[in-house]
């Protein structure tokens, strides 16, 4: 797809934001555990809450102007994370997904971490492709635990996946300024 643009999302956009989303996630039926799952994914109060605890959306429009995928960035202390990244059904495979990634990782300055679902594993190798390096277990449990607001269920159902962040003690990594496994 050579005729993408990126722009911020804007009020206008949040009928399209939660479609795409919603669309999107039918994917994680039957890999993600149903107790995880509702329907629909993503209800708009929580896509507004999302937008209220100040996570910035990005669209990708494709040449008529229509949104075909959403990806959020948030900043959480010295990190920001990319939340809630979607490509529409009919636009999967055509790089929506990787111009939106490569747009956020110019925009930060500070490392990028990204939760997905263990079982995804489409996801988990989309944000390999694009420079992000798996956590480790212990390492994405205290990720989850101290940037995110998750419930345990879904800590014990995600992977972390990160870019740039330095590395911490005990991993071969130095510590983080949160010195989130030492603790």
């Amino acid at each position: 797809m050579s005729d993408l643009s990126i722009r911020i999302c804007r009020d206008e956009d949040f009928p399209a934001m939660l479609d795409i989303i919603n669309d999107a996630a039918r994917r994680y039926r039957g890999a993600v555990p149903d107790d995880c799952l509702g329907e629909p994914y993503m209800p708009d109060h929580e896509l507004e809450h999302e937008v209220d605890a100040g996570v910035r959306f990005w669209a990708c429009e494709d040449e008529r102007g229509a949104l075909i995928g959403v990806m959020g960035l948030q900043r959480v202390d010295d990190v920001h994370l990319i939340r809630h990244a979607y490509v529409s059904t009919p636009a999967q495979g055509r790089g929506v997904g990787g111009a939106l990634i490569r747009h956020l990782v110019a925009k930060s300055e500070e490392p990028i971490l990204v939760g997905t679902w263990a079982a995804a594993a489409w996801a988990i190798g989309f944000y390999r492709k694009h420079g992000f390096a798996l956590a480790s277990p212990a390492e994405a449990q205290a990720l989850l635990r101290r940037y995110w607001t998750v419930s345990e269920r879904q800590i014990e159902t995600s992977v972390v996946l990160t870019r740039d962040l330095p590395p911490i003690e005990g991993s071969g990594r130095p510590e983080t300024a949160a010195d989130v496994v030492s603790a």
